[in-house]
């Protein structure tokens, strides 16, 4: 039986997450949950821990640092690989993702077979369980980092 990942994707973008839905799904290697509202997704990041999750940073009311910043302090989800998937190239957008530890930053519009290597880069580099979950200890050590800061 194989193993399906489960992809959040937080964008406005109406037709864009149409599009970028039917073609991960039809890999079968994905499973792919759209939100179009920066706290819809936070919401379904929290409840359902997705394998791996694809935010945009331009977004009307919370922008995706915010919502970045939000899944890293989490204790429920400061596990989840995230991957700012955005129209925005500039470098300094591409270091506070960095910063605020994103896992992946991939520029508008992107091929597919980029965007499927770097899901399983940022997923399976890990020590990870069978879900694609971080060890506890590493857990630790970054909720302490982001409790002393």
């Amino acid at each position: 039986m194989m193993f399906r990942k489960n992809i959040l994707v937080i964008d406005d973008e109406k037709d864009f997450c149409f599009f970028l839905k039917k073609n991960l799904e039809a890999t079968g290697v994905f499973h792919v949950m759209v939100a179009s509202h920066p706290d819809t997704g936070i919401r379904m990041a929290k409840r359902g821990v997705p394998d791996v999750v694809l935010l945009d940073i331009c977004m009307p009311s919370r922008d995706g640092f915010s919502v970045l910043e939000i899944l890293k302090k989490d204790i429920r989800t400061v596990s989840i690989p995230v991957i700012m998937l955005t129209a925005m190239e500039d470098d300094i957008y591409r270091k506070r993702a960095s910063l605020l530890y994103g896992d992946g930053y991939i520029v508008k519009p992107v091929s597919y077979k980029k965007l499927f290597e770097e899901i399983e880069r940022v997923s399976g580099d890990q020590d990870v369980s069978r879900t694609g979950r971080w060890t506890l200890t590493r857990i630790k050590r970054r909720w302490r980092w982001w409790t002393w800061r």
